[in-house]
C-alpha cells in the first residue's frame, strides 16, 4: 500500500504486541504536512504507545512506519529518528534545570553531535542564533532568556520543552498531554502555541482534556483498543455513539 498522497507520517498495519496482549492492532493511521492533529481515548487505547513507534522508543511486532515519501521508521533508533525531522515532547518537561532558558535551547541545537560542555563553549553561528530568537519570540519566553530555566512555572517549563524541540527544525512534533497541571492561562496559551507551530511542522497532540481538545482540534483521531475506532471534527466525534460508548462511558441505555 502507498503511503497516502501528502502525508508526513503513515502506520499501516503496526501491531505492538507485549505478550498476547496488543497495544496496537493493526493500526491505520497517517497525518498530512502542517496539520494539527489531537487523539483521543480512554486508558490503554494505545496512544502512548502510538508515538513511542513513530519516534523509535518501541519497535512495532508488525506493519510499517513511513515517514515523509518513502522512509520506513521501523527498526530505526530514537536518536536517528530525530535526525530525520521527528520531535517529541514528553508529558514531564524535561530541561537542564540549572542553566538559562537560552542555554537549554542551545543545547537542543546542537547537542546531537557535540557534548554539553563543547556545545556551551562553541560559538553559534548567525543563522543558529537568528533560529533560537526566533524560537524564544514563538514560545513567548524572550524576556526570560537569560533566566535559570528550573525557576520558570510549569507551563513555561512545558513552552520552553516544545521550543528545545521546535529549534532542532523537526517536521514533526509529537506531543504528549501538554496542558496537564497547567492553569487555565497556561492552558490557553499552550493552545495558541500549537496552533502557531502547525502553521509550519506537522504537531500530533495527546490529550484527555476535552475542553482543550475543543479549543484547538481540527481533526480528532479516537483510538481504542489499538485500533482507530473513528476520526472527525470535534462535532463529528462528540455525536458519534461508539465514542460515547467507549471513551465517555455511556451506553445506549444509558438515558433509559
Amino acid at each position: 500500500m502507498t503511503a497516502p498522497g501528502g502525508s508526513i507520517i503513515y502506520l499501516e498495519d503496526v501491531t505492538v504486541d507485549y505478550d498476547g496482549f496488543r497495544a496496537l492492532n493493526a493500526l491505520n493511521f497517517y497525518m498530512d504536512y502542517k496539520e494539527l492533529r489531537v487523539v483521543i481515548g480512554p486508558n490503554g487505547a494505545g496512544k502512548t504507545t502510538l508515538l513511542d513507534v513513530i519516534s523509535g522508543r518501541v519497535q512495532p511486532t508488525a506493519g510499517r512506519v513511513i515517514f515523509g515519501r518513502s522512509t520506513d521508521l521501523a527498526g530505526r533508533r530514537e536518536n536517528e529518528i530525530a535526525g530525520l525531522g521527528v520531535g517529541r515532547k514528553f508529558q514531564t518537561p524535561s530541561i537542564f534545570a540549572n542553566l538559562s532558558v537560552r542555554e537549554n535551547l542551545e543545547l537542543a541545537l546542537a547537542r546531537s553531535s557535540k557534548g554539553v560542555v563543547a556545545t556551551l563553549r562553541a560559538r553559534l553561528g548567525a543563522e543558529q542564533r537568528d533560529r533560537i530568537d526566533a524560537t524564544l519570540d514563538t514560545i513567548g519566553l524572550e524576556r526570560h532568556a537569560a533566566s535559570r530555566a528550573g525557576g520558570l512555572s510549569h507551563g513555561e517549563k512545558q513552552w520552553l520543552e516544545i521550543g528545545m524541540v521546535m529549534v532542532q527544525d523537526a517536521e514533526l512534533l509529537l506531543v504528549d498531554e501538554p496542558v496537564a497541571g497547567m492553569t487555565d492561562e497556561e492552558t490557553e496559551k499552550t493552545g495558541q502555541l500549537l496552533r502557531g507551530v502547525a502553521e509550519e511542522r506537522a504537531v500530533l497532540v495527546i490529550e484527555h482534556d476535552m475542553e482543550f481538545v475543543r479549543s484547538i482540534a481540527r481533526t480528532v483521531t479516537v483510538l481504542h483498543e489499538g485500533s482507530v475506532l473513528c476520526e472527525g471534527s470535534v462535532e463529528q466525534i462528540q455525536g458519534d455513539e461508539r465514542v460515547l460508548e467507549v471513551y465517555l462511558g455511556r451506553s445506549r441505555d444509558a438515558d433509559a
